[in-house]
């Protein structure tokens, strides 16, 4: 079953990623409170996804123990496969979002998690980015339905 795992956001850039039970997410504007939040917004700063599962993969094969927050994306899945959502229309909770492009790792990530191969690593596993469609909140357990 695929679901919210964990969410995630900050008000400023550079900051620690604040771990939060639910979010309020406002059609192409972004969520409520985090800093891509803007009232024109380009739908490649709406909303940001990344499987549990690639998170715990890098973990496990490097003997580390990341926090999923750290990774930087707003929402944690579990049990979806997210490449597959480019292009696709699908809802979380109640929100309808559609996934526009995977997300690419950075070097400020690297620096940030003190990693040098994570540009590698997450080339095709860093998570989807997401237009929001609709208004409404996502909590942690919400079910993300294609």
């Amino acid at each position: 079953m695929s679901e919210v795992f964990k969410i995630g956001i900050t008000s400023k850039n550079n900051q620690q990623i604040k771990e939060v039970n639910s979010i309020n997410v406002l059609a192409n504007k972004g969520i409520l409170g985090d800093r891509h939040f803007q009232e024109f917004n380009d739908p490649f700063n709406q909303l940001s996804l990344i499987e549990s599962e690639n998170i715990d993969y890098y973990n496990i094969k490097y003997g580390l123990s990341i926090p999923y927050k750290d990774f930087r994306r707003n929402i944690i899945t579990k049990g979806i496969k997210l490449n597959d959502l480019v292009g696709k229309k699908f809802k979380i909770g109640e929100v309808k979002v559609e996934g526009i492009d995977l997300c690419r790792p950075c070097r400020h990530l690297c620096e940030v998690l003190h990693q040098d191969n994570i540009i590698k690593e997450f080339l095709r596993r860093g998570g989807l980015r997401c237009k929001i469609l609709s208004s409404s909140s996502i909590e942690v357990g919400n079910k993300i339905e294609i």
